[in-house]
């Protein structure tokens, strides 16, 4: 079980694929932190997440390279020389699955072999953590849900994380590239986007609840999922990427504590003292993807890696206010450009 500390990452150099994303980006910022020679690869593709805000604090300490993961050229002249690659980059929007089945197919799945593939041809020694999602599983056969549990995605966008992951997979096993293969469950907190409500519910409830709106609880509020804070899911991430028992496995990553959609609105309005909710039908469209319940049994990284989350939901949500209160007008505005300064 490794601690990560100072010189876990000190002089390390990291690619961060989708660095510029929400969890990319708070991924960066610990890694400057932690010393690390960060560079980041983003497409910045619009309503994706990317936002230059997000790397405000490390601007002048990060290496930024503006491409895609489809850019065959670009990737192999970026893994070279790097010690760790964390693989974030994807069209992660299930709802847009449903209408258009290619970007998923063409980013997620095309662009995952083509980094895997330049790994292979020029940097082997590089351990790559990847980050899925939970709804690789598609709807629990059992409550909560672990790593030996059938995958049974409901959508392109599941069926497609799955395939990246699944690609990896081989690469670590026949190429002997080191990765750690991560399904993340509900992450939320500073930087991610906030203009729409496709991905990110819990977040998208607390921009509503800042504009004094009302939150709708689709059905009668009772689905359970997990909720995590992204600073313990950074946490998991680089925990993982530094324990080489976990190299080759599949982990979970997400919450031991359920919370039903009734109890996250309620707690979103009482944090930030604002707010409303009120019962909803679901679209269509959310219907046909919805899984029911759904929380992480998170047993098999604590043994192998020593993560647990640590931050609770009212500890979260406080952060989280208190982030998007400050800097409001990086996340509400189309435009993504800094308006204000301030480091937080």
């Amino acid at each position: 079980m490794t601690a990560i500390t100072k010189e876990s990452f000190a002089g390390k150099s990291v690619l961060i694929t989708g660095g510029m994303g929400f969890i990319g980006a708070n991924l960066a910022n610990r890694l400057v932190d932690l010393g690390a020679k960060v560079t980041i690869m983003d497409a910045m593709i619009p309503d994706y997440g990317g936002n230059e805000f997000n790397l405000y604090p490390i601007q002048d300490r990060v290496r930024i390279n503006y491409c895609d993961i489809r850019d065959e050229n670009a990737v192999v002249y970026l893994v070279k020389n790097q010690d760790y690659v964390f693989h974030l980059a994807g069209q992660v929007c299930h709802l847009m699955s449903l209408s258009n089945p290619f970007p998923d197919i063409e980013i997620n799945i095309t662009g995952t072999a083509i980094l895997m593939e330049a790994l292979r041809k020029h940097n082997k020694d590089a351990v790559v953590v990847y980050t899925g999602t939970r709804g690789q599983y598609g709807p629990s056969v059992s409550l909560p849900v672990n790593e030996e549990a059938p995958t049974n995605p409901k959508g392109i966008y599941e069926i497609s994380n799955l395939s990246a992951e699944k690609i990896i997979k081989v690469y670590n096993d026949v190429h002997g590239i080191r990765s750690v293969l991560l399904r993340l469950s509900n992450i939320y907190g500073p930087r991610s986007q906030m203009k729409h409500s496709r991905f990110g519910v819990c977040n998208w409830f607390v921009r509503v609840a800042l504009d004094d709106d009302t939150i709708k609880v689709f059905g009668d509020g009772g689905i359970l999922r997990d909720f995590l804070y992204v600073d313990d899911c950074v946490d998991a991430i680089l925990r993982s990427a530094v324990t080489p028992e976990a190299y080759g496995e599949i982990f979970n990553v997400g919450s031991d504590i359920p919370v039903s959609f009734m109890e996250l609105v309620t707690t979103i309005i009482k944090v930030a003292g604002q707010g409303k909710w009120e019962y909803a039908e679901f679209s269509p469209e959310r219907k046909a993807q919805e899984p029911g319940d759904f929380y992480s049994d998170v047993s098999k990284i604590a043994r192998i890696v020593g993560w647990s989350p640590s931050t609770s939901l009212e500890e979260g949500l406080a952060k989280t206010i208190e982030y998007y209160r400050k800097y409001r007008e990086q996340y509400w505005t189309r435009s993504g450009e800094p308006v204000a300064s301030g480091k937080n």
